[in-house]
């Protein structure tokens, strides 16, 4: 694709989000859509992190762990200690890559194996902890979250209180979308860097890439911590949008499903987990008019996406491609 044909797609994507719907949702009167909407924006937000970890031959299913510590950082700060939301965004994942880093610093110099087992109990033992702590209310969890307040930059307001809206939902959307575009802009960014390409030589070889001198271990951290530092982000923006977090708020089920975005859309492709999530979140809601079919159904179109589409739903504009050059 041609640079040209890039900033279209780009363009044309951002015009959609920011624009189209928006308008679309107005025109119906749909504003359910919008929290609809956001729910998918801040779930590919944390798909991506599991994209980036799978970038680097790791497969982490504990993702809904740092989601649910970046909801309860947020939460914490804003309800306890009056610390803007805004603030408490970069907070929380900074928390939460902090707290990667001293869990994967062990592990991750160890076989794939390892990480796995690890990352499978996570979520679980993040719960226990959300449980136990007092600071985070135990199983009565924290409610009554203000919404974001006013951001203002040098007296100038950037973002108006979201409180003093009529209906702060159009708002939330903007605020996920514009984060999820950051957040897939810059995992673009990665990948096509001199990191991005050190971490894709890991799947490749690992002994061949530490033989020239590639620090595994270190990319593997730095990997691990962007990849949670997202999770911590969509994490705080749930609690903000829910006005509560709770232990159950995430489960091993949602690390799961993560997971399972990455695999739909292309583990192969940068922007797989927003396809992924997209696609899984509504098929997920038409598939519950089935009734107790819901599962089943659920389960047999995913083995056969596996069979015939290996490399997820985004492979399939490659394989259109390859079987028109051979045809021509």
């Amino acid at each position: 694709m041609t640079r040209v044909a890039k900033a279209a797609s780009i363009s044309a994507f951002l015009a959609v989000v920011f624009i189209l719907v928006p308008v679309l949702i107005i025109a119906t009167g749909r504003t359910d859509l919008y929290y609809t909407l956001t729910s998918v924006a801040l779930l590919s937000i944390a798909s991506a992190g599991v994209w980036l970890t799978f970038f680097i031959g790791r497969i982490n299913i504990g993702q809904g762990a740092y989601a649910l510590m970046g909801g309860y950082v947020s939460a914490i700060l804003v309800v306890n200690y009056g610390v803007s939301f805004w603030l408490t965004l970069p907070l929380a994942g900074l928390f939460c890559a902090a707290a990667s880093i001293l869990i994967g610093y062990p592990i991750l110099r160890l076989r794939g194996v390892y990480f796995a087992m690890v990352t499978l109990v996570l979520t679980e033992v993040a719960r226990l902890l959300a449980l136990a702590l007092p600071i985070t209310n135990g199983a009565k969890g924290m409610v009554s979250i203000p919404l974001p307040g006013a951001l203002s930059i040098f007296g100038v307001t950037i973002i108006p209180n979201f409180a003093g809206m009529q209906s702060p939902r159009l708002a939330f959307y903007l605020l996920a979308v514009t984060m999820m575009v950051l957040c897939f802009a810059a995992m673009y960014r990665l990948v096509n860097s001199r990191i991005g390409k050190l971490c894709q030589s890991l799947q490749q070889n690992e002994e061949l890439a530490s033989s020239i001198g590639v620090n595994i271990a270190y990319l593997r951290v730095i990997a691990y911590a962007i990849s949670s530092f997202f999770g911590g982000v969509a994490g705080a923006i749930f609690a903000a949008i829910s006005q509560s977090i709770y232990p159950s708020s995430f489960t091993v089920t949602d690390s799961i499903n993560f997971m399972l975005n990455c695999f739909f859309g292309g583990l192969g492709y940068v922007f797989g987990p927003m396809l992924g999530t997209l696609v899984l979140y509504f098929g997920w809601d038409l598939l519950f008019q089935t009734g107790k079919f819901q599962l089943l159904i659920y389960s047999t179109l995913m083995i056969v996406l596996m069979l015939f589409l290996p490399n997820g739903l985004l492979s399939l504009g490659d394989l259109l491609r390859k079987r028109g050059s051979n045809n021509g």
